[in-house]
């Protein structure tokens, strides 16, 4: 029943306004909004450009052809949206690569600081949350989207090193959140067991006690410092509560014995991390998900693919060299490769209690921190989105002429009902969400 007919029906039963929380969500009156499907997000992230002519359809519309790196994902072309033109027009401190890996998801100018790179600026963190954590929040505060973690962040390949060029996701302004690319420590989040839970729920209630008695005494900067440390005890204190009600309605992948997190066992490491993706959704651990190969001047060695050139130095080698581009051809369709992986087993896995599959309510971001590795452009960053859930027209192919990618950003929270006025970079957003109905 809309909004309309509820006040109608108030009215004529002469209640006040109110009563309506009280007697809107009784079934038998049939005055709660009908409640919005599943709707998941995973933003895939693969690094050092693409290779333009082998990557974009030459058409616009729905009558497209995929080129060769697109081809894995051929059984998929009617729900697929390529979108060229989107650029990073975030400039300030940082090399492109820092800008290109720490603004994909932000959208906003990094911090100044001390981490150089290339023979531009050095700088920080960025100043701003991510795309797939400002949804996730939004999601985790409504109790009908509420999941376990909120999001989960997956990597394939990624160093232990922690600097701008290994940072997509943010929790907030100099808050890069790290994602995971051990695919056992993963899982040991997901379903490894809580000890001496009754002890540790003893222990964060003296912590919380002991921040109340503190708060009075300092300044109001370390009054800021405690808000968050309480935020990260609320947070404790809601994940032992989760667990405790978590129900897995399939039980956790088995994963292969002893595949240790190095270069030339990154195909195997990948298939792992998506089965517990695909896990974790189907458990509703989470509604939003980040899959990171690499990083930013990422140098794997794709020796899987008789490669033995470091990605990131094939990147810089110039257009006229044959070999290299055949080579980053070659890696950039491996990559479509794994994500074909990801869309079938989404596609395979029903829903649970509703029709359709995983795929029809999960939509899926391949993107890139630059546009092309030996240029370092900002410009056309490749977005594929593949999937369902979000209400974009799919099986389509547009030119978008150099649009701000931060309006990609806010049609994907417009479309999970977040309505944002802006997202990062205000004024990269005048012209609104992308229109992608």
């Amino acid at each position: 029943m809309n909004a309309l007919h509820r006040r109608d029906f108030m009215r004529r039963l002469g209640l006040s306004a109110a009563a309506l929380p009280f007697v809107a969500g009784l079934p038998s009156l049939g005055l709660a909004a009908p409640a919005r499907p599943r709707q998941r997000l995973i933003i895939m992230f693969s690094p050092n450009g693409t290779i333009p002519p082998a990557y974009w359809p030459e058409e616009t519309g729905t009558d497209f052809k995929l080129k060769e790196i697109l081809s894995p994902l051929d059984a998929f072309k009617n729900r697929m949206l390529v979108l060229k033109g989107l650029c990073n027009k975030v400039r300030g401190d940082g090399d492109s690569h820092m800008r290109g890996m720490s603004c994909l998801l932000t959208g906003i100018e990094l911090f100044p600081g001390n981490v150089q790179g290339g023979s531009d600026t050095p700088s920080g963190w960025a100043s701003g949350i991510s795309i797939d954590q400002e949804i996730s929040n939004f999601l985790q505060g409504r109790e009908d989207t509420r999941t376990r973690f909120g999001s989960l962040e997956f990597g394939v390949g990624v160093t232990d090193r922690a600097d701008p060029w290994t940072r997509m996701s943010y929790a907030g302004p100099n808050k890069p959140v790290a994602p995971i690319s051990d695919p056992y420590q993963m899982y040991q989040k997901l379903y490894g067991q809580l000890k001496d839970k009754q002890n540790l729920e003893s222990i964060l209630e003296d912590v919380r006690d002991d921040l109340k008695k503190v708060r009075p005494l300092v300044s109001a900067e370390d009054r800021r410092l405690i808000e968050e440390h309480e935020a990260l005890v609320r947070n404790m204190e809601r994940e032992i509560a989760a667990y405790s009600r978590q129900k897995l309605r399939v039980g956790p992948p088995t994963l292969q014995e002893g595949i240790a997190d190095q270069n030339d066992n990154v195909p195997r490491l990948s298939r792992m991390q998506i089965d517990l993706l695909i896990n974790s959704f189907v458990n509703d651990m989470a509604r939003v998900a980040t899959l990171q190969y690499t990083k930013s001047v990422g140098q794997a060695r794709m020796n899987w693919l008789n490669i033995t050139g470091a990605h990131h130095e094939l990147s810089h080698e110039p257009d006229n060299n044959a070999e290299a581009q055949e080579k980053l051809v070659k890696i950039n369709k491996w990559f479509a490769g794994e994500l074909r992986y990801l869309v079938e087993k989404l596609a395979a896995t029903p829903e649970p209690g509703e029709p359709g599959s995983l795929l029809d309510h999960t939509l899926i971001v391949w993107t890139n921190e630059l546009g092309k590795g030996n240029s370092h452009t900002l410009d056309n960053i490749p977005f594929t989105l593949i999937g369902g859930g979000f209400g974009f027209k799919m099986g389509r192919s547009l030119n978008l002429d150099k649009a701000p990618h931060n309006r990609l950003h806010l049609a994907l929270a417009h479309a999970v009902g977040h309505r944002i006025e802006t997202f990062g970079k205000p004024s990269l957003c005048e012209a609104g969400p992308l229109n992608l109905s």
